[in-house]
């Protein structure tokens, strides 16, 4: 007879060969979902000034500060096996140097949308009807309450998204220290689907089988000439009410 150990042995290995077989079936189920993302994203204001774009740089340069409105329907990434959806918009605009031919590219604002059984994160936008959303927080000064960030309306399913004259998150600057009246850049919105099992998915532009690809989420635009003035400091803050530089006035 197979002494304890062997048996053992043979009851782990048989666990871990049919716990890997339903999650690559988890895995796989979720190509039978339809996907059928929407978005419309519209550019509300960007301004360029001359200044520090971050508390740590060395040196005064030319940097883009982008408003943008996002109105968009994403519901359909969310399935069974969807932990969280990462949502980020960047800006591309040609390079400086005409023999480079990818277009330079900067992340200007992200957010993390769970599943409404995904663990919290400092950098997530919780659903007003989420039973595990914080509290609001007494502001410093002890006026009110600081509300908690909510991009979608009270009653609605996870991945809708509505931002009216958003703020960017951080702010574009180029390597060659000017950005200013650069033509024909682009707002693009991205996201990565980070499922319990299985592939990260990230922004589907084409149709393939159930999944349809992303109906909108472009804005042309171009990049104004460089403003005599610094951007507000009002408009510098992010949505936690802390400053994102410390620009100064050309």
């Amino acid at each position: 007879m197979h002494n304890t150990l062997t048996r053992v042995q043979n009851v782990f290995g048989f666990f871990t060969s049919v716990a890997f077989a339903v999650a690559a079936a988890i895995a796989m189920s979720v190509l039978l979902s339809p996907q059928t993302p929407s978005a419309s994203l519209e550019l509300r204001n960007v301004q360029v000034v001359k200044g520090r774009p971050h508390y740590y740089s060395t040196k005064r340069e030319e940097y883009a500060h982008v408003k943008f409105d996002l109105d968009a329907d994403l519901t359909s990434l969310f399935s069974w096996n969807t932990k969280q959806l990462f949502l980020y918009i960047t800006a591309s605009y040609p390079s400086s140097d005409p023999t480079i031919i990818p277009p330079s590219e900067a992340v200007i604002w992200d957010a993390i949308i769970p599943s409404d059984y995904a663990p919290l994160h400092p950098n997530t936008y919780i659903h007003p009807t989420s039973k595990t959303a914080p509290k609001p927080k007494k502001s410093a000064k002890g006026k009110g309450k600081k509300e908690v960030g909510k991009p979608y309306p009270a009653g609605a399913s996870p991945g809708i998204v509505r931002l009216d004259n958003q703020k960017p998150k951080y702010q574009i600057t180029d390597v060659s220290g000017k950005i200013a009246e650069r033509e024909n850049a682009t707002l693009t919105l991205h996201w990565n689907v980070q499922p319990w099992v299985g592939a990260l998915v990230w922004t589907n532009t084409k149709t393939v089988g159930r999944w349809q690809g992303l109906q909108g989420g472009e804005a042309k635009f171009a990049f104004p000439p460089l403003k005599g003035t610094e951007v507000k400091k009002d408009d510098l803050k992010t949505e936690t009410g802390g400053e994102r530089n410390r620009g100064s006035p050309a």
